[in-house]
């Protein structure tokens, strides 16, 4: 059920995006095949929308849009609704629960890095929320909420992003310590009307068990992600560019002497495909690179040619390398950088003349993603 009522700026800062039924049935499909007697759970949703996630009658939704609670109320009148901001006073008997009580949440919470390019023109951090969830991202709010709850499991969809980035998984704090991911199914956000119009990003519908030891980056690395394609992953599979190079602004590091040209600043692969990559001029925002790191430079460069084959589900991710193989080819990547931006000519030299680097160079690509090279744009 797409929401009806609310206009784009609202859609976006209450992070409205419904979500289609057959993803809600993934969700019930891995509640029942990972949690025993599960029908004596309590199924809570704090971001209900239109309550499509509402299925039974030992459930309870809230969400703080009026209307929306209204509309679910008329949709699944068996639920217990509450209209109230629920990452504020966050607490059991908001709900009507007891400490003893088994709870599942469910849902589709709200996403909304305020610190993203994205939309950032219309993003407002609009709502009162405990310090203990305070967060840049509506959404890793609304995770830390769920800790708060002690809810016995959690089923959820959330930007993969959340995981598979450093930063992002250490901001999930307590809900990290606490919970341990058992089970998942990842999507493009292509599959929901209203969003990701242009570039796609991962979600992932992440079934989380309280646990008392948490969980480390290092599982999330080795965890094997399978997507809605039958594909299977994980972080480990791939070394990064991020162990080469400098991805964001290093004036305090590299001297202006030894600087041979300047690069924008990287964040993942769908944010390369935004972005430029060598610049003419320093700006605030742009990396010094020096002589023995322009050959890793060009090849970002030229990764950025390739992103057409790169499935949405690395969108995400930091640029992959097989180092190996680059080394005994980055000239190939430097002469076809230079052949883009001849200015580089006085920056870099390739050591070698090549008339024909294009094969070679998507042959790389090829075997760098393997079963996930996307064939779309040959």
């Amino acid at each position: 059920m797409d929401q009806k009522h609310l206009d784009h700026k609202s859609t976006v800062n209450l992070g409205s995006y419904y979500t289609p039924s057959w993803l809600v049935d993934i969700v019930y499909t891995l509640i029942e095949k990972n949690i025993p007697n599960a029908s004596d759970y309590t199924i809570l949703d704090t971001s209900c929308g239109y309550g499509g996630f509402l299925r039974g009658e030992k459930t309870i939704g809230a969400d703080i849009d009026q209307k929306a609670v209204e509309t679910a109320q008329t949709n699944s009148p068996e639920s217990k609704y509450f209209n109230h901001n629920s990452l504020y006073e966050i607490s059991r008997p908001h709900y009507g629960l007891t400490n003893d009580a088994k709870i599942i949440i469910v849902g589709n919470p709200p996403y909304n890095d305020t610190t993203s390019i994205i939309r950032n023109s219309i993003k407002r951090n609009e709502f009162m929320r405990d310090f203990d969830v305070m967060s840049r991202d509506l959404g890793i709010s609304f995770l830390l909420s769920y800790d708060k709850l002690t809810a016995d499991y959690v089923c959820v969809l959330h930007p993969l992003s959340y995981l598979i980035k450093k930063a992002n998984f250490e901001a999930l704090w307590q809900f990290k310590n606490n919970y341990k991911l058992i089970d998942s199914f990842v999507v493009s956000s292509g599959v929901f009307s209203a969003t990701s119009k242009t570039t796609s990003f991962p979600i992932i519908v992440a079934l989380y068990e309280r646990n008392l030891f948490g969980m480390e980056y290092n599982y999330i690395e080795n965890y094997k992600f399978i997507t809605s394609e039958g594909k299977t992953f994980s972080l480990r599979q791939y070394d990064t560019i991020g162990k080469y190079i400098s991805k964001y602004p290093n004036k305090n590091k590299v001297n202006s002497d030894d600087t041979v040209a300047y690069f924008y600043t990287m964040r993942d692969v769908n944010a390369l495909k935004r972005t430029a990559t060598f610049l003419d001029n320093e700006t605030y925002n742009s990396i010094r690179i020096t002589a023995d790191k322009m050959p890793y430079y060009c090849y970002v460069d030229i990764f950025k040619e390739y992103i057409p084959h790169i499935p949405y589900y690395f969108g995400n991710s930091d640029v992959m390398i097989n180092n190996d193989a680059f080394t005994e080819m980055k000239d190939l990547f430097v002469t076809k950088s230079i052949k883009k931006h001849p200015k580089l000519s006085g920056c870099i030299e390739s050591k070698k003349n090549y008339s024909d680097f294009e094969q070679p160079v998507k042959m790389y690509f090829r075997n760098l993603l393997g079963e996930h090279y996307v064939d779309s744009h040959d």
